[in-house]
């Protein structure tokens, strides 16, 4: 059976397990999720719940035990470790806590390092694509600043503006506010729902952050390895009391 055809990110029946024996871990326990194009997930649960676990198996950079993984139509559980990492260069783009900006790079320079990656050649409508995020998302007089020079958020803004530039398939976003402020955390998740909302693009978040999720069209709880709670839009009290109740065990 083949995923559906709308699916960007689709886990099917998928378990890790780390260890062996008196040792073993199942980190992912069947997880079945379809993440639909153009939809903005936010995955929460308590620390060893899975979350990064989902993330690296969504991104290729782990085996799974069981089950299947595809991103954008590709069965990544069939493929080698060539064949992901040109599906990441290709169809992944990145946003991390800890921005991972080439400190020796401009602003600019850092946005188009994943079409050097890919060795790809910039069309005018790439160009024109690059222009108008780095426009969006208020870096047009910083282009030629290295990272050193500019703020965390600038610099998380930075990150976004890579990780939309080739208009990957699917954004892995892994505590993106992580390390910024109350104001510049609220400009980044503004950013993020408004590429999944204007621009279609489909975006998996990890969070903590009960405010953080409360700006994603979809909430996935995972506990103990296994999908607990998938929920449609909620405000920030609503998931805080959602994630109380799964941690005192009443859910």
């Amino acid at each position: 059976m083949e995923p559906h055809q709308d699916a960007v990110v689709s886990f099917r029946s998928v378990t890790k397990v780390y260890g062996h024996g008196a040792g073993e871990v199942r980190a992912l326990d069947d997880v079945s999720v379809v993440v639909p194009r153009g939809d903005f997930t936010a995955l929460m649960g308590p620390s060893g719940s899975g979350k990064s676990t989902f993330m690296n198996l969504a991104a290729g950079l782990d085996d799974l035990t069981a089950g299947e993984v595809h991103i954008a139509g590709r069965p990544l559980h069939q493929m080698g470790d060539r064949d992901r990492t040109l599906l990441r260069r290709v169809h992944v783009g990145f946003v991390f806590q800890s921005f991972n900006l080439v400190p020796t790079l401009d602003v600019l320079e850092n946005v188009l390092l994943p079409f050097e990656l890919a060795g790809r050649r910039l069309s005018t409508e790439d160009r024109a694509w690059v222009d108008h995020l780095i426009g969006v998302l208020g870096l047009a007089d910083r282009v030629r600043h290295r990272p050193g020079e500019l703020s965390g958020g600038q610099q998380q803004r930075v990150a976004i503006a890579r990780a939309l530039a080739t208009r990957p398939a699917v954004v892995l976003a892994d505590e993106p506010t992580g390390n910024l402020d109350t104001r510049s955390s609220r400009e980044v998740l503004a950013l993020l729902r408004t590429a999944a909302r204007e621009y279609g693009q489909t975006i998996v978040m990890v969070s903590h952050d009960p405010v953080a999720a409360s700006y994603a069209d979809r909430v996935l709880i995972l506990a103990d390895g296994r999908l607990v709670g998938d929920h449609g839009a909620m405000s920030a009290q609503q998931i805080a009391e959602l994630l109380i109740g799964f941690e005192q065990g009443v859910a």
